[in-house]
């Protein structure tokens, strides 16, 4: 169901195959309707609760060129690719994108540009090693 929500929506065919799996799996029917029924079909209803932590992300000055330059570092440039889990020949899922997974990838993208940036234009780097 997790990964169902990850998109920030969980849509009536995502909750039909989760219930085909959760019979494949023999899950107790009570606890599958009392998760769905917490979770609801409508993105809004699901608060934000990365919300402060985007925040803090989108707010931070890069005023120091070595966190800029490790940052550039650890934050990949691209989004690294998406996949199917085969198993026995037949595919048993898809993992998307991780951009599309984290939640957190427009703010850390925001930050390794500002770090860029940063480098770029107040330190006078050459910033194409990062690229």
């Amino acid at each position: 169901m997790a990964i169902a929500l990850v998109d920030g929506e969980y849509s009536d065919a995502e909750d039909r195959l989760i219930q085909q799996y959760a019979q494949a799996l023999q899950c107790e029917a009570d606890i599958m309707n009392q998760i769905r029924a917490n979770l609801g079909t409508r993105p809004e209803a699901h608060p934000d609760v990365l919300a402060p932590l985007k925040n803090w992300l989108d707010g931070m000055a890069i005023q120091d060129a070595r966190i800029a330059r490790t940052l550039c570092h650890l934050i990949p440039s691209q989004c690294p690719f998406e996949r199917d889990v085969v198993l026995f020949g037949k595919k048993v899922a898809h993992i998307p994108a991780m951009c599309k997974i984290n939640p957190l990838y427009d703010q850390l993208m925001g930050l390794r540009f500002r770090a860029l940036s940063y480098l770029a234009d107040e330190c006078r780097e050459d910033v194409s090693e990062f690229c």
